[in-house]
């Protein structure tokens, strides 16, 4: 009779334990089941390309992406490559640069284009690529010719001179306006601006895949940061590099917030292979 309250009591005080935790987050597969980092690790270390699709200001996401570049030096070592959103396709010289030493981190700061939050959530994975002697990409276009696609057509950017298209996926570019991830800014907008406003993002996506296979070949491994919104769904960067190479084993990461972790909302569910859940009050970097 002892044993059997004794068995009740611990029981008990596991599961008020387990209720009364507050996780930082949980990460789902894609069918909405909870499983693990080890798990997401696993299936990352047999991908050719990993998307890692962040939301910017959660520092939960950036401590992963770092945590996750360290686990997969561990095994892969210079057939590691690390991209980016965050960094525009016309600084990857200055990149190189900082990358081998030649310059400082004040003139990376007054050369390159870095957002707000670079400081705390990327330089710390451009320093890992820095001393670890790793390749780190600049994928995205160019903000001024997103702009421009947006404000004048995507047809404006046949003008530029044939040096800045250097920084932009070849022209014509491929375009599905069906696709989810442009349908739904296309709508959220209330249809305001044609097809210039998701043709502005389908720029941005196809000049990120153009960039990744450009800097990728077989046996390596390239770990990609970029908007959770690029890749969710297995839509933006990862239609256009499927595009290029169909064989291509691309590995996802998605990630949202919810008022509580416990349960992955349905829409959810499918938004990449592993979901990172995060609370909405959890603190933002910037």
């Amino acid at each position: 009779m002892k044993t059997k309250f004794l068995s009740i009591f611990l029981m008990s005080f596991i599961i008020l334990s387990f209720t009364a935790d507050k996780p930082a987050y949980l990460i789902y597969d894609s069918k909405g089941k909870v499983s693990s980092y080890e798990a997401l690790l696993k299936s990352a270390k047999d991908a050719d390309i990993i998307l890692f699709g962040e939301l910017h200001d959660n520092p939960i996401c950036h401590w992963l992406q770092l945590e996750l570049t360290k686990d997969l030096f561990e095994t892969k070592k210079n057939n590691l490559i690390l991209g980016a959103e965050m960094f525009e396709a016309d600084d990857q010289i200055a990149l190189n640069e900082y990358l081998q030493g030649k310059i400082s981190d004040k003139t990376l700061k007054d050369e390159v284009k870095l957002w707000p939050n670079y400081a705390t959530d990327y330089k710390p994975l451009l320093d890992f690529a820095k001393n670890n002697h790793l390749n780190f990409v600049a994928t995205n276009i160019p903000r001024r010719y997103a702009n421009l696609v947006y404000n004048k057509g995507i047809e404006k950017l046949d003008s530029l001179d044939e040096e800045a298209k250097k920084w932009i996926t070849p022209l014509p570019m491929k375009y599905d306006e069906n696709l989810k991830c442009y349908k739904d800014i296309y709508e959220s907008a209330g249809g305001h601006g044609g097809q210039n406003l998701p043709k502005s993002q389908a720029i941005k996506d196809a000049t990120m895949a153009y960039f990744i296979l450009k800097n990728w070949s077989k046996g390596k491994t390239l770990i990609h940061y970029n908007g959770s919104y690029h890749s969710n769904y297995h839509q933006g960067i990862e239609w256009y590099l499927k595009q290029t190479n169909p064989a291509l084993k691309v590995f996802t990461i998605g990630s949202t917030e919810q008022m509580a972790v416990d349960t992955l909302a349905k829409d959810a569910a499918g938004l990449a292979d592993f979901i990172i859940c995060t609370p909405e009050t959890m603190t933002k970097t910037q």
